[in-house]
């Protein structure tokens, strides 16, 4: 185990002691002829009790559809979870590391970090990882969690650059952003309860696959369905694909219907 005089121990700041071991990953820069799956639409939206998280599965690499069932919705701990657009692998790694840094500093604290403390470690990866996304490796982040000072859900998104924007209602991200963040605009409101938001989450996800050819719909013909997720007083809670699968059943008989 590494050890450090009163002066230079980082505590539990786990990006300062990555530095002092030396492990800080070197920015390669890349093609931009480079081929590399992306990843695309995610949402999220509070609700009367906490806030849900969402993305749809394909990853895609120029016209060509590289992942059908990518997992880019990602608890981080208890309370909080990440979902990505962008570069899928930079992403991967960044939210490993991010899980990381939140469980390195419960463990040296006894206590978990506050959401605003988790929203600028977030930021500050995001930041880290710039000279990458000048080459085109960016990452484009969706943080999610319920706040348990607050008793209530609190989201933010984030640029290039690592600033960080806090979102009082919806926020949606990728390539379907504006088809998904549109119905969510529409039916949105205060009131909504849990199984109120999966559905307008689910509703957002198929439109946006209709329209943005880089968003996965559902698939039943292999059993691939959206992420999508609760967190509330209670934690992490992610809904079960026999749940959305009747949802998207149901949408499919409206548009059907018209």
């Amino acid at each position: 185990m590494p050890i450090f005089s009163p002066s230079e121990d980082p505590g539990s700041n786990f990006n300062e002691l990555v530095k002092k071991l030396g492990l800080v990953p070197s920015h390669t820069s890349w093609s931009e002829s480079l081929s590399v799956p992306h990843a695309t639409t995610c949402v999220a939206l509070r609700f009367n009790e906490g806030v849900l998280i969402a993305g749809d599965r394909r990853a895609t690499s120029g016209n060509w559809i590289s992942h059908r069932g990518m997992e880019k919705v990602l608890q981080t701990d208890d309370f909080s979870a990440v979902a990505i657009s962008g570069a899928a692998g930079p992403a991967m790694e960044m939210i490993k590391m991010f899980a990381l840094i939140l469980e390195h500093y419960e463990k040296m604290e006894g206590r978990s970090l506050s959401l605003e403390g988790k929203a600028n470690q977030l930021s500050m990866l995001v930041r880290n990882n710039l000279p990458a996304a000048m080459s085109g490796m960016v990452v484009l982040p969706l943080f999610a969690g319920f706040d348990e000072h607050d008793s209530q859900g609190r989201l933010w998104d984030y640029d290039a650059t690592g600033g960080r924007y806090e979102e009082r209602e919806y926020v949606a991200i990728g390539s379907g952003s504006m088809h998904a963040g549109t119905v969510i605009k529409v039916g949105w409101r205060n009131s909504l309860t849990a199984q109120d938001a999966v559905e307008l989450a689910c509703r957002s996800l198929w439109e946006a696959s209709e329209a943005d050819s880089a968003t996965g719909g559902p698939d039943g013909l292999r059993g691939v369905y959206p992420i999508v997720a609760t967190i509330d007083k209670s934690g992490w809670h992610r809904i079960e694909d026999s749940e959305l699968s009747e949802i998207f059943d149901s949408i499919a008989n409206e548009v059907k219907s018209r």
